[in-house]
């Protein structure tokens, strides 16, 4: 993150800042259009990055967290508008108890000791999934940082914690219904816009790329409406190790691509078509980052 150079309007209110190093110089090389407006990433691999030095699997989290410093600041200095990180899964509580405690703590400091920096720098924080279960000061420290932020005008960073994607897509089929027998909307006036508008993370663009660490190959119950014409980058690079440098070649893959939306072959890359927006895909279920 960082206001370096000054900022550039996005032309949905928000600030694309301009910074220095490697993502900076390869938004000059690209150009804007060709950047992806948002990033969805599954942080995989934090347990075995801690396994393979011999550490307990908290010790990768807390690394983790500084790769969570990196991407941010690197997406601001692309002039990406939205980095959605999936932080925390409703499958996840069935990890051991003390894991998921050390998460929540991790959590907790994380909100509280990046909050101000933040706001420095502009960046304002959403977070998506359900309070219902996570603790009390899980929530405080949350609603301090997205409290803090609110006023900021540049990036979003979008926290998926207690999240799951069916949970989601259940949650607004019921708002849905709700307002129809409440005679707020009619059935046959529900379309992908209104169904769309009742998901958590209604108003912002669906994502344009999806990283994944780790090499797995499946979604993970993660953002399966928002992802239906994301391009999909999968790497080997566990979560810890996950830099500037790597998210570079990824958005480099993104610009490289043609993106046809069920069409026929477009003449324009990828990134020039970002910020379009659809429905729904699915690969399979919970995984142990």
């Amino acid at each position: 993150m960082g206001d370096d150079g000054g900022t550039v309007l996005n032309g949905t209110g928000g600030e694309r800042l301009k910074g220095e190093g490697p993502a900076a110089a390869l938004r000059g090389e690209l150009g804007d259009e060709r950047v992806p407006r948002h990033i969805a990433v599954i942080m995989d691999g934090n347990g075995r990055w801690a396994a393979e030095r011999g550490f307990p699997r908290v010790f990768g989290h807390r690394n983790g967290a500084r790769s969570v410093r990196t991407a941010v600041r690197a997406c601001a200095d692309l002039g990406v508008e939205v980095l959605t990180l999936y932080s925390f899964s409703t499958e996840n509580w069935s990890r051991p108890s003390d894991e998921v405690a050390a998460l929540m703590r991790l959590c907790v400091a994380y909100c509280d000791g990046e909050r101000q920096a933040l706001a420095d720098e502009n960046v304002r924080v959403r977070v998506i999934g359900r309070r219902a279960g996570l603790p009390s000061e899980v929530l405080e420290a949350l609603d301090r940082l997205v409290e803090t932020t609110a006023a900021s005008t540049g990036p979003t960073l979008c926290l998926a914690i207690n999240y799951g994607a069916r949970d989601e897509i259940v949650d607004a089929a019921r708002a849905l219904a709700e307002d129809a027998r409440a005679g707020r909307i009619e059935p046959g006036a529900i379309d992908h816009a209104a169904f769309a508008g009742r998901l958590t993370t209604a108003g912002l663009p669906d994502p344009d790329l999806l990283i994944r660490t780790a090499g797995e190959l499946r979604l993970s119950n993660y953002l399966l409406w928002q992802l239906s014409y994301a391009e999909i980058y999968v790497t080997d690079v566990l979560w810890p190790d996950f830099g500037e440098a790597e998210l570079c070649v990824a958005v480099k893959s993104f610009a490289a691509r043609r993106r046809r939306f069920g069409g026929l072959e477009s003449e324009k890359p990828a990134g020039e078509a970002a910020g379009k927006s659809a429905g729904g895909l699915s690969l399979d279920g919970p995984d142990a980052c």
